[in-house]
């Protein structure tokens, strides 16, 4: 897959300060694991039959049914706490929430969008992968199929949103579809069937021509005409404006583009990933936890720690696969260290009633005010997801 010869690594402007924070130690990355999941051990009562929404009210989700596209989320948090205690309690409160995501195809009940990925990959996907659970594979290829059927060859990408003959959706690829699409790569690496691969692998390249800008920067969502699959133009969904960089969003860039190297194995994705995290930590207040457009440095703009957390995971996935003679590598892997600790130290909500998220000051949807200053159920499945990473040999999910 080329790069486009426009696109551009801008330079790290921190090397030295990044190199020099101190690292946490492994002692200090299992207590943060702890702390989280004293907090999943509040919840269980709440989240076992039911599941959080998408962002709290004063940092205490509301509990829903498997209805969202956010479901997914808590039921991975799930899974890593199993991994990361052995406790068995954590796998039972998963399978009996796998059994529901079944169900929720059964019914069809909101699958018209992309993220069956971030729904299926860190439920089903995930059971499969740590019981051998054959009803969740079942169900995973069952949301894989539902995926595929989202593909419009003309255009090469996976349509992100509402009904395919919508015509205000129509063409619409977005760049949170990056963690969707291990979604499909799962599912030919599990039937042999390379419909599913191809489908990623033309997704991808289409996001690195189209929602990847020349400065490293993404639009949020980018327009295809259905039909003859010409460009038409990006544009922001939940970002400052259409010439900014929603910060969610690069952040689902780096770890997507990176996720897709390790099913795709082309040094290009792992360039594009650097390109688009020097542009983002280039773009990071003092601690290292961004607002919620990189357009935006420091106060009084909010921050967004859901972001932040998927961008550490990013990171280690990215510093990971890069070859050590990469001049910025081990810069990614001190960044991402950085980002936890920070999260861990300033970020970490107190425990409280049942229903209380992990992290604190999420944004879910600035231009919309909701979910703003709250806590993002993403934001918590991330900030574990790093911290399993930080301290284990660890097989994603994606």
């Amino acid at each position: 897959m080329p790069i486009p010869p426009s696109h551009v690594r801008e330079p790290l402007l921190r090397r030295d300060e990044l190199l020099s924070r101190p690292a946490p130690s492994r002692e200090r990355l299992q207590a943060l694991i702890g702390e989280v999941l004293a907090r999943i051990d509040d919840n269980l009562a709440v989240f076992t039959q039911a599941f959080p929404a998408p962002s709290s009210v004063g940092d205490v989700y509301a509990a829903i049914g498997n209805v969202e596209w956010t479901n997914g989320f808590w039921t991975g948090m799930l899974w890593l706490a199993y991994e990361a205690s052995g406790e068995r309690r954590y796998r039972e409160a998963a399978d009996r929430q796998v059994r529901s995501f079944k169900l929720r195809l059964d019914g069809r009940v909101n699958i018209d969008h992309h993220d069956l990925g971030f729904l299926y990959s860190l439920s089903c996907v995930a059971s499969w992968k740590l019981t051998g659970d054959a009803r969740a594979r079942d169900a995973g290829l069952e949301a894989a199929d539902v995926l595929l059927g989202r593909y419009l060859p003309s255009a090469g990408i996976i349509q992100a949103w509402g009904d395919l003959s919508d015509p205000d959706q129509a063409g619409r690829m977005i760049i949170d579809c990056n963690l969707n699409l291990p979604l499909l790569y799962w599912a030919s690496g599990v039937t042999g069937d390379l419909k599913y691969a191809i489908a990623a692998d033309t997704h991808i390249e289409q996001a690195s021509r189209h929602i990847v800008r020349a400065d490293g920067s993404t639009f949020h969502t980018y327009f295809m005409d259905p039909k003859s699959g010409s460009p038409i133009g990006g544009k922001t969904h939940q970002g400052f404006d259409d010439s900014s960089c929603w910060s969610r969003g690069q952040a689902w860039g780096i770890a997507g583009f990176a996720l897709a190297h390790r099913n795709k194995d082309d040094p290009a994705l792992l360039q594009l990933a650097a390109q688009l995290t020097n542009y983002f930590l280039n773009r990071l207040p003092d601690d290292l936890v961004c607002c919620w457009d990189l357009v935006f440095t420091g106060p009084p703009h909010a921050r967004d720690s859901s972001a932040a957390a998927i961008a550490a995971c990013g990171l280690l996935e990215l510093a990971a696969a890069l070859p050590p003679s990469d001049a910025d590598r081990s810069v990614y892997g001190a960044a991402a260290m950085t980002i936890v600790e920070t999260l861990g130290a300033r970020y970490l909500l107190p425990r409280g009633e049942p229903g209380t998220g992990v992290l604190a000051h999420g944004v879910y949807h600035m231009p919309n005010r909701v979910g703003v200053d709250e806590a993002c159920i993403w934001g918590d499945y991330f900030f574990l997801e790093a911290l399993v990473r930080l301290t284990r040999a660890w097989e994603p999910y994606w």
